[in-house]
């Protein structure tokens, strides 16, 4: 069973941060192939929300003049799901699944962001532990290295 905390450094690679006070349009630059959600953070560094592409094309859906300056702190779900590099990736896994999440903060006990966790990698990880459980098991049903 792997831990959240293997899986780092593919999740920093797809970590965008922005600051609370920052314009919706700064995150909206960050949103590119492969990056799919934005943790915003609060002015000490900590997960505050996130902003995804879908929040980001709703309010650009109706946007006129000042609303289009807005702060990312306005569009932000609050309430987000969270993992920590100490979680199981199977339980974390069954939490994206539940809330039916592709990506998922990775935050450190301060609440400060790690990386994310893409639905993707997690399968891959996953898969790879059950095929290299499968080879332990073939090998010692087929007594490979028994004597």
């Amino acid at each position: 069973m792997a831990l959240i905390e293997s899986l780092l450094p593919l999740a920093r690679q797809k970590l965008a941060m922005i600051s609370d006070s920052a314009p919706l349009m700064d995150a909206a630059k960050l949103l590119r192939p492969g990056t799919d959600i934005v943790v915003v953070c609060d002015p000490a560094g900590r997960a505050a929300g996130v902003i995804t592409k879908s929040d980001v094309v709703a309010q650009l859906g109706h946007c006129q003049g000042s609303s289009c300056l807005m702060m990312a702190s306005t569009v932000m779900t609050r309430e987000v799901v969270v993992c920590h590099p100490s979680d199981w990736l199977s339980d974390v896994w069954s939490s994206m699944k539940r809330h039916r999440l592709k990506n998922l903060p990775v935050i450190d006990g301060s609440k400060i962001p790690l990386g994310i966790l893409n639905a993707r990698d997690a399968l891959q990880a996953l898969l790879r532990e059950v095929e290299d459980e499968e080879a332990l098991l073939k090998d010692y049903v087929m007594s490979v290295g028994y004597h």
